[in-house]
């Protein structure tokens, strides 16, 4: 009796229909399996485990950790985390002793304190606030969602500015809160994959850009996001095949007007302009 052959699936890595376990262009797992690290049941052809980042079947293998710019040593990302949460925990208590005392004196360093990349705050260089005007809620007032949020947008803000000491600080606190969060929808794995692009964690950013293409392999986050991480590691073949998709779901995917793409309009725009310029394109 003939058995019957195993269904055709569509490797979320390069897109290449195929059966069996293994993609036969790219070699990304098409079945799923469960993360040697840390347990958790991996989307077929991720390549690196969504919930701690450790790498799959054929990819190099690679720490999930945060480069440290002084003193040539790595820190694992774990044990960051947990002294990052210990000094947040403590920071917090001190500065609200502290300004408890000073008043109404609001114009210290941005970054003075763990707590001062939660508050609401005015921009660098604007005036300071009347004397009895509401300040931003401490974090022991945020939701986690408010707090992953307060922390993706501190992050984005410092790298934007050229402070990479002050991203690698703010970075695992933003890793940390996201992942509080339970299940991620691609939105939320966008902010996480930006977070650890712009700190330098690229295997984590490849990991939520892969498992948003397991679950949509033409999600315009997913396929930018992958886009970023193939520049970063000057992977040219991959970052033409991901802008090559990019630009061909765009008109299809922006039609759909799902939140996540309205939020990140500014991020879209700019990536299909870098798409077209690659690619020769005036569309």
């Amino acid at each position: 009796m003939t058995q019957p052959s195993a269904p055709e699936v569509v490797c979320a890595v390069c897109a290449t229909p195929g059966s069996g376990r293994f993609c036969s262009n790219c070699g990304a797992p098409l079945q799923s399996a469960t993360c040697a690290g840390c347990g958790a049941e991996l989307s077929p052809g991720a390549r690196f485990c969504h919930n701690c980042g450790r790498t799959i079947a054929n990819t190099p293998a690679s720490d999930v950790a945060l480069p440290v710019k002084r003193g040539g040593v790595a820190s694992s990302l774990p044990w960051i985390v947990a002294a990052i949460a210990l000094v947040t925990l403590l920071a917090f208590f001190a500065g609200t002793a502290f300004n408890s005392k000073r008043g109404s004196t609001l114009d210290a360093p941005q970054n003075a304190l763990p707590q001062a990349g939660l508050d609401d705050r005015s921009p660098m260089g604007a005036a300071a606030p009347e004397a009895g005007a509401v300040r931003g809620p401490d974090i022991s007032q945020l939701s986690p969602q408010e707090r992953a949020d307060r922390l993706f947008n501190r992050v984005m803000l410092l790298g934007s500015q050229g402070k990479t000491d002050s991203v690698l600080f703010f970075a695992p606190m933003a890793i940390n809160a996201y992942r509080m969060l339970g299940p991620l929808n691609a939105d939320q794995r966008y902010d996480l994959g930006r977070i650890a692009e712009v700190a330098g964690a690229l295997p984590l950013a490849s990991a939520q850009a892969d498992t948003i293409l397991q679950e949509n392999p033409r999600h315009l986050l997913g396929l930018l996001l992958a886009a970023k991480v193939a520049t970063l590691t000057n992977d040219a073949s991959a970052r033409k095949s991901f802008e090559s998709r990019l630009l061909s779901a765009y008109e299809t995917e922006t039609a759909k007007r799902l939140p996540e793409y309205e939020r990140h309009a500014d991020d879209l725009t700019n990536g299909i302009a870098a798409a077209r310029r690659s690619s020769g394109s005036t569309r």
